[in-house]
């Protein structure tokens, strides 16, 4: 799991583009959203089709996804349960 969320902080680094912020500089438990890394909708976004391009995961429901998101924790236990690739 540990290996999984350092990958997720690598790759959210890099898909928007958080030139300001190291992997370990990310706590695991904050929220991605509001407090924490304070991403935005377009930030939600970019995760989504990371999820489906990175992980064949697409997320249906968006009541879903504000859990899903709520930290990289939380979306690193969604994709450990429902990766495809």
């Amino acid at each position: 799991m540990e290996e999984l969320i350092n990958t997720l902080k690598a790759q959210i680094i890099k898909v928007l583009n958080l030139e300001d912020i190291n992997p370990e500089d990310i706590n695991p438990d904050d929220p991605l959203f509001g407090e924490g890394l304070g991403l935005d909708s377009i930030d939600a976004l970019e995760l989504i089709v990371l999820l489906e391009k990175e992980y064949g995961i697409k997320i249906e429901n968006s009541a879903d996804a504000k859990k899903i998101f709520s930290s990289i924790r939380t979306l690193a236990e969604f994709i450990s349960e429902n990766r495809k690739k």
